[in-house]
């Protein structure tokens, strides 16, 4: 058992690794609030292709930061790399709030997705190599609390940053046209600089180390983070799964390479990946101004209902740390599932019958809630710990880049499905993916809670044969 009085170094380095989640979660919402001045600005509101990539195309450099992360990782170990990300996101986000023309907005927005990517793949997988067994659960999902704040910071900011527009005003030659929405952007490097400092006060992936046999080392990160007897206990089970097979050499590449990646659990981890995006909650950050505004909300107000989304989103990611680790992640993915269609089912008819108003928001607000206690910080846990050490960084890789193609394809999607289907008709659409996705938990997710990185192995090694 780690020592109580570490706990605070643990929590230090956990937060110092999540500001990667902060900045993920900024710079992916942060185009929704500024989303009404620069369409206008760029003259594309008339074009759902140019919208709907200009909401994507960070998504698109989030797989590519993905693809590199993985063997980047692997290669040069985890600390380095977010030193990496979080320098990609300063310059993505100066450089984004400084151009005047529309394919150089697209361009920084892929250089910012980049580092999405990469920070997406590495903290939560940081976490879990760093923490317990018995409060891994809750310290990796401190990655998913950094992501709501950073959200909820994006939302605060593009509403405090943006002026209130006054019926039948030019945005083009409004502040807000052109400035206001470049402030939203810039405002990300301040937590870009903080992360990029912190990324050198955390230690190094003690596991990472282990697998580079830099046995010493890791087991002076792991005493400092439980103490002795703790860095012990995980030192003998770090080398008892670590034990060079017959095929393999002594050297530090023969440490880590000659383990195939296993296939079942890899699409299990890539099913997972996919349904926490085709759920279609993220369309409600990214399109916010679409779905309130056919409820019949203003510009202002439509950015003030995005303060409340994302303030409910962090309060109840508090109730899906709390209780990741008691009711497990099984059972949490399963209650998102289900609470999400029928959450859907009734939006639906609400956008059917032309409600508007506190009905639609009142179901919104349930529905963020619904996710932020289940399928957001759940998903994040299981990717990080369902894969054996020796591959973890590219298998999570991989899954990463799966669940960021379906982001893409969710986002791009959203304004052709509700152009085709009506707001009623998409929504329910995400509802029936709900449903399936129900279904596959249940039959395929086995349950990982209390259990240490290496225990988990062994169960994934027996379920392969």
């Amino acid at each position: 058992m780690i020592e109580k009085h570490k706990n605070s170094y643990l929590l230090l380095i956990s937060l110092a690794s999540a500001m990667g989640g902060l900045l993920f979660g900024y710079d992916w919402v942060v185009i929704g609030g500024a989303k009404p001045f620069y369409e206008i600005y760029f003259d594309i509101t008339q074009s759902p292709t140019a919208q709907g990539f200009a909401m994507g195309s960070a998504i698109l450099g989030c797989l590519f930061g993905v693809m590199l992360a993985g063997g980047l990782a692997d290669k040069f170990g985890r600390k380095r790399l977010m030193s990496v990300a979080a320098l990609i996101f300063i310059v993505a986000a100066v450089g984004t709030g400084a151009v005047s023309s529309f394919s150089l907005f697209i361009a920084f927005r892929l250089l910012g997705g980049i580092g999405i990517g990469i920070a997406s793949n590495l903290s939560p997988m940081y976490i879990a190599e760093v923490s317990p067994g018995n409060i891994r659960g809750r310290f990796v999902s401190l990655n998913q609390l950094t992501i709501v704040l950073g959200i909820l910071s994006a939302q605060i900011a593009n509403w405090l940053i943006a002026e209130p527009v006054s019926a039948g005003e030019d945005i083009l030659a409004s502040w807000n046209g052109q400035w206001g929405w470049r402030w939203m952007f810039w405002a990300q490097t301040v937590p870009a600089t903080m992360f990029f400092l912190l990324s050198f006060i955390i230690p190094e992936s003690p596991r990472w180390l282990a697998i580079r046999l830099q046995y010493e080392k890791a087991k002076n990160i792991f005493t400092r983070i439980g103490g002795k007897d703790y860095a012990e206990k995980e030192m003998e089970t770090v080398r008892a799964n670590l034990r060079v097979r017959p095929d393999e050499t002594s050297t530090n590449k023969g440490a880590h390479t000659g383990t195939s990646l296993p296939v079942k659990i890899i699409l299990i981890g890539i099913a997972i990946a996919v349904f926490q995006q085709w759920c279609g909650i993220n369309v409600i950050f990214n399109y916010a101004q679409e779905i309130f505004a056919a409820a019949g909300y203003g510009v202002s107000d439509i950015l003030l209902n995005i303060v409340v989304t994302g303030i409910t989103n962090v309060i109840f990611t508090f109730v899906g740390m709390y209780t990741v680790d008691k009711l497990g992640r099984k059972a949490l993915l399963l209650f998102g599932a289900a609470g999400l269609a029928l959450i859907y089912a009734i939006l639906g008819v609400c956008y059917k019958l032309q409600f508007s108003g506190i009905a639609v928001l009142a179901l919104v607000v349930a529905a963020i809630a619904c996710y932020a206690m289940t399928l957001a910080p759940v998903t994040w846990v299981v990717l990080s710990e369902i894969f054996p050490n020796k591959i973890r960084a590219k298998a999570m890789a991989i899954s990463t880049f799966a669940l960021w193609s379906a982001c893409f394809v969710l986002t791009y999607t959203f304004p052709l499905l509700n152009n085709a289907l009506g707001a009623y008709g998409t929504f329910w659409l995400y509802g029936a993916i709900c449903v399936a996705g129900f279904i596959f938990v249940k039959q395929r997710l086995f349950e990982t809670k209390g259990k240490s990185l290496e225990e988990i192995e062994k169960l994934i090694t027996k379920r392969e044969r």
